[in-house]
């Protein structure tokens, strides 16, 4: 699936101990337990969830079932899917999967009882697309496009502004979704308010201007996300783990932010804390940049999942590029790649206590195993990153 890297620098001895100084001790506690809510997570690694429109008529097949097991059973901790589609108008493929529909829950059934069978947990990432989902979807495009203000990232007109009515329905659509998911017996669940989808679209105002109690300020702002993320924790009770996956950037902008300064940051996460939220999954183009790297002292250092664990308390999972030498929009490209690195950025934030699991994407796309081979020290067996090893089910 690709030459086998030659630059790998995991090579962590009592010799050499890695940039962090803490060296083959630092690389065992990846691999301890962690308490993400009521959820015993095995190591610290997770696998972020990445679209791939493999589920002809929205329905997961047995090959995607056998894709998830096969990371389970490499001993990644927490599996996260691909975006699931929670209601009709969610987005505009027929080939992304849903979490509704008779045929559709019972393959997922079947697909976490495959992952189950192999010791591994997994969670959907519920997901609405809003305006990105287009004005002319292939999933059923005689339904309305909606979103806050009928906008798209870029600022563009696209569909329509959603009545009050309207997202009271979809709020139940993500609810119904999380209380499906929970009966399939997965073990947590993720909501997607990240890279400019609808929830993110109500948080950044280049999307959002409303003028009623869902819009103006970031508090107004911040209001249906909230009710989201409530009405998902009434559905599934107190237990299951609810997780709130945010970015600052959107798609086709990586200079958005939804919050400017830490200050800011506070409250918005706050007040999805306090709807019932477990923790924070902080996406990003690379993990180890700073969020706010105006702040002085040692906060300066903080990347986002750091920032989201300091102002809430909660359990944050750090996503962006681990791993690898090169951010995704560019490695996405036709005939892009990006080759493996060493972890030296991932255990420096790990000693600063700035996550609780760290997501792995591209490099579990090119090796499923890549979490085993790094704890067994089979370095120079993991395969670097290849455009098209999206396209594959490895």
């Amino acid at each position: 699936m690709g030459a086998v890297a030659a630059n790998m620098t995991l090579e962590y001895t009592e010799e050499n101990t890695g940039a962090a100084g803490q060296g083959s001790a630092a690389l065992e506690e990846l691999f301890e337990p962690v308490r993400l809510g009521s959820l015993r997570v095995p190591n610290r690694f997770a696998m972020a969830p990445m679209t791939r429109e493999f589920s002809p008529d929205g329905t997961v097949t047995d090959d995607v079932a056998g894709y998830y097991a096969r990371r389970a059973a490499a001993g990644v901790g927490l599996l996260i899917t691909e975006g699931v589609y929670v209601s009709e108008d969610s987005g505009p493929s027929t080939r992304v999967p849903r979490l509704f529909g008779v045929s559709q829950l019972a393959a997922w059934k079947r697909l976490v009882d495959a992952v189950h069978a192999e010791g591994g947990l997994i969670a959907p990432q519920l997901w609405h697309l809003g305006a990105e989902r287009g004005d002319h979807p292939s999933f059923n495009p005689q339904l309305p496009t909606l979103s806050p203000s009928g906008l798209s990232s870029s600022g563009k007109a696209r569909g329509r502004a959603a009545t009050v009515v309207e997202l009271e329905r979809i709020r139940d659509d993500f609810a119904r979704a999380a209380l499906a998911a929970k009966e399939a017996g997965f073990d947590a669940v993720e909501l997607h308010g990240a890279h400019g989808y609808l929830l993110d679209q109500f948080l950044w105002e280049g999307t959002n201007r409303r003028e009623d109690q869902y819009g103006g300020s970031l508090e107004a702002r911040t209001r249906f996300p909230a009710a989201v993320a409530a009405a998902v924790r009434d559905a599934v009770g107190p237990e299951l783990p609810v997780i709130f996956r945010f970015s600052q950037w959107k798609s086709g902008d990586y200079s958005a932010r939804i919050a400017t300064t830490p200050a800011e940051l506070e409250p918005l996460l706050g007040t999805l804390a306090k709807a019932g939220v477990s923790a924070f999954h902080a996406s990003t183009r690379r993990h180890w940049e700073p969020a706010f790297p105006e702040v002085e002292g040692p906060d300066g250092r903080l990347g986002l999942a750091g920032w989201s664990k300091k102002v809430t308390g909660l359990p944050s999972i750090a996503v962006g590029s681990v791993g690898l030498d090169d951010a995704f929009q560019v490695a996405f490209q036709s005939g892009g790649r990006a080759e493996t690195i060493g972890l030296d950025p991932v255990l420096e934030q790990l000693g600063r206590g700035e996550f609780d699991l760290i997501a792995l994407g591209r490099v579990l796309l090119s090796d499923p195993a890549w979490v085993e081979k790094v704890r067994e020290g089979r370095h120079a067996e993991i395969v670097p990153f290849r455009a098209e090893d999206r396209e594959t089910l490895s």
